[in-house]
């Protein structure tokens, strides 16, 4: 009988610390099933404490990462990049999950497993934005997003289970979109490691491009879907009336910065090359995205819904700076996305506090429930105002400074007429942006509307935080572009 070679693993090798950050979560949300076995009579807060003080273990572990960029079995890949995308995941996470200590208690917060799954998918997504390797990206892609559909579904409005039941359909496509693509890869390179992809296809001339074309077609569909660009966009507004304004912010800002890192490890391997058919594809996309969307905000009445095509084209612009492909256009990326977190986190935290629980009514957010706003709550319609504006990217609020930056790299890279599509679709937003400030400070109050029923100090002090950085992005501008900096260069972007 032959002897079967044993393969011995040094625990060394495995680089543990690479993915320390991620079973934090893990470990912390395995914890948080098992407490609620063992009781059920703890606060919901507890366990919305222990989600929060995981993460901010999780964010340590990240920022104090200091070892080799490769580990277990090198399918993870912390360079520069990772460690910014994980700490803006992470930090994002941290203040979203401070808005469950609300007022109100809904129904998804009554169950301990909410918490559960919330840890979950932040594992999930920051695996997705420490791989090069497709098929941990599925893996991460797929375990974020099915926790992310039950988050949705927990909410108990119909529209929330419809919304749910849409996303998951299309989540489901997504998959295939990415397995097949992959698998195509696979089968041409001989890897489905992304940088020994790009080796294998840069020395070989790109041979069977038609092929190679199909496998990128399917990715690029897949990862459309994620960043909700055009076509693939047609979920976001249905999911986000369907969610709560805590979870909509979340789903506009989180995945979607997971999603940019695997795009840009992607999409680098064509933009290098100057394969004009995928850049064409990445134009037409991102042109269509910021413009289209945009479009359809104008027509809206209810600030959600309307907030949620803004977050379609401000995908769009930032997806921008992957076409470009210069330095500083990654850069700029991050910049812009960082701004646009603050302000979106500031935006979706009003729509929370104002939140209700009348579940007669399809909205809380209807145009006309704020109107009067300034005569009746002023703090809450300033407050409001200065995000809305911030969003339109008026100066020398936070999100000007972003798209300043994107507008700048693309007139650097030679992308004039991508300069000047974002010139124009910034003043299209500034006008639906401006829409419901007019209804605040223009209309006439409504009696029976009565504001802030969902609001606690500590949304208060998170409203008021947001509108200083929002004010003060200025004196921020230029330690993030070191440290954004700092990130991409050890990185190689």
């Amino acid at each position: 009988m032959n002897d079967i070679p044993k393969i011995v693993i040094d625990f060394a090798s495995l680089n543990f610390s690479t993915i320390t950050p991620m079973i934090i979560a893990i470990v912390a949300a395995l914890l948080i099933l098992c407490i609620d076995l063992a009781t059920k009579k703890l606060d919901k807060s507890f366990y919305l404490t222990l989600t929060v003080l995981a993460l901010v273990v999780d964010l340590g572990f990240v920022l104090g990462f200091n070892s080799d960029a490769r580990g277990f079995f090198d399918l993870l890949l912390i360079d520069g990049i990772s460690i910014l995308a994980q700490a803006i995941i992470v930090i994002a996470s941290i203040f979203f999950a401070l808005l469950g200590f609300a007022k109100l208690r809904f129904q998804e917060f009554r169950y301990p497993e909410y918490f559960a799954l919330y840890l979950f998918m932040i594992a999930g997504f920051q695996f997705m934005a420490s791989s090069d390797s497709l098929i941990l990206i599925f893996v991460a892609l797929e375990t974020s997003s099915l926790a992310l559909y039950t988050l949705i579904a927990m909410h108990n409005r119909l529209n929330a289970i419809e919304a749910a039941i849409k996303y998951f359909t299309m989540g489901a496509l997504t998959a295939a979109f990415f397995a097949f693509g992959s698998m195509i890869l696979y089968a041409q390179t001989g890897s489905v490691e992304l940088g020994q992809i790009s080796q294998v296809l840069t020395q070989s001339g790109f041979e069977n491009y038609f092929v190679i074309l199909i496998a990128a077609t399917f990715i690029i569909a897949a990862l459309a879907f994620k960043l909700s660009l055009f076509p693939f966009h047609l979920w976001v507004a249905d999911v986000y009336e369907g969610s709560t304004a805590a979870l909509a912010g979340f789903i506009s800002i989180v995945p979607k910065i997971a999603a940019f890192v695997v795009a840009l490890r992607f999409f680098e391997i064509f933009i290098v090359s100057n394969d004009l058919f995928i850049q064409t594809i990445l134009y037409t996309i991102v042109v269509l995205t910021m413009t289209i969307p945009n479009l359809i905000a104008l027509l809206q009445n209810d600030i959600k819904r309307m907030l949620a095509y803004s977050s379609i084209s401000n995908a769009g612009f930032a997806m921008g700076a992957i076409l470009i492909g210069t330095n500083q256009a990654t850069q700029a990326l991050f910049l812009y996305w960082i701004m646009f977190f603050i302000t979106n986190l500031g935006g979706f935290t009003m729509l929370w506090l104002n939140r209700t629980k009348d579940y007669s009514k399809e909205s809380d957010h209807s145009m006309q429930r704020y109107a009067g706003l300034i005569k009746t709550s002023p703090k809450v319609a300033v407050l409001m105002s200065l995000f809305m504006l911030t969003l339109a990217g008026l100066p020398p609020f936070a999100l000007f400074w972003g798209k300043l930056y994107l507008i700048g790299s693309a007139v650097n890279a030679g992308f004039m007429f991508l300069a000047f599509m974002m010139i124009i679709n910034s003043a299209i937003a500034a006008y639906y942006y401006l829409k419901p400030v007019v209804y605040m400070f223009l209309k006439e109050p409504e009696d029976d509307i009565t504001y802030l029923q969902n609001s606690t100090p500590i949304m208060k002090y998170l409203a008021i935080f947001c509108a200083i950085l929002t004010i003060g992005s200025i004196f921020t501008i230029e330690p993030l572009l070191q440290i954004i900096t700092y990130y991409t260069q050890i990185s190689g972007f």
